[in-house]
């Protein structure tokens, strides 16, 4: 098989399996599991960062045989990326928790609690108010959304394989990413699943949707791939905006949420627990 039906398998399974996993799980919604999704997040988060630093902006800079790139590109491509999906991640906060109020001026803008990471608090508010309709549509707009989100991470695996000339499945740098964007798709997952059914789809539907919202993962994912693959500009553009994009994922996501979710010491201990991991996996 070649290079690119390799991304684009991996892609899916991280994209659609990523997400229609967290919409089987938001079918069958446990609230109590905050402690074990918060060390999650650290780890991936962990994994992200090292493979980020010691691989994608590494190779963004220095191409391989192809000398060194301008910096400076390099670092307005990372400054696009990240601003890119912040602005995404905007959208989708908007979109999911305009009706909440928040308890008080000092509450995080980001989930401390695993209600908050998959909207269910969302969900609650419309129980509340008796609008089963409204939340079906939230949900069709969050699918909406984390579908838009999804194009750019899925370029961040399409850059990572691009310009290689050996088996994908040698990369263990650019699987990883694939990895950690699978689990990091589940939560989404969930934000619209957990609106869907509740505002009357049937769950199996509702699965589907889901999933089919992270498809557009795999357009990101060829896109990524052919524009690093085109000349050492290109390459270096798609790395450094896979690598802003990915940076925003964990400083502005992933690592926030994880501390909020369980004011411990323990989440930072799962963040060098995937770092070590991240480099194992670069460099064995």
């Amino acid at each position: 098989m070649s290079m690119l039906g390799w991304i684009i398998i991996i892609t899916a399974v991280a994209g659609v399996g990523g997400t229609g996993l967290g919409g089987v799980v938001g079918a069958l919604f446990n609230k109590d599991s905050s402690k074990i999704v918060s060390l999650l997040l650290s780890f991936a988060g962990g994994v992200m960062l090292a493979v980020v630093c010691f691989d994608l902006i590494t190779d963004a800079i220095a191409p391989a045989e192809s000398g060194a790139a301008n910096l400076f590109i390099v670092i307005a491509a990372i400054i696009a990326g990240y601003i890119v999906v912040s602005l995404l991640n905007l959208a989708i906060d908007r979109a999911a928790n305009h009706e909440v109020k928040h308890i008080d001026p000092d509450h995080p803008r980001t989930a401390d609690d695993l209600d908050e990471l998959i909207h269910s608090d969302h969900l609650e508010e419309h129980r509340r108010r008796g609008g089963s309709y409204e939340l079906f549509i939230g949900g069709i707009v969050m699918a909406c959304a984390i579908a838009l989100h999804n194009l750019p991470e899925g370029m961040v695996i399409g850059a990572a394989y691009a310009g290689s000339e050996t088996s994908v499945l040698a990369f263990g740098g650019a699987l990883a990413i694939a990895v950690v964007i699978g689990l990091h798709n589940v939560p989404e997952g969930m934000a619209i699943s957990v609106p869907l059914i509740s505002g009357g789809m049937r769950p199996g539907r509702a699965i589907l949707v889901t999933a089919a919202s992270g498809a557009p993962t795999i357009i990101g994912a060829v896109i990524g791939y052919y524009v690093g693959a085109a000349s050492r500009l290109g390459l270096s553009l798609s790395l450094g905006f896979a690598s802003g994009a990915m940076l925003y994922v964990v400083f502005g996501e992933l690592l926030p949420e994880s501390i909020l979710m369980w004011r411990s010491k323990l989440p930072a201990v799962a963040v060098l627990g995937g770092i070590i991991v991240g480099l194992v996996i670069i460099f064995i």
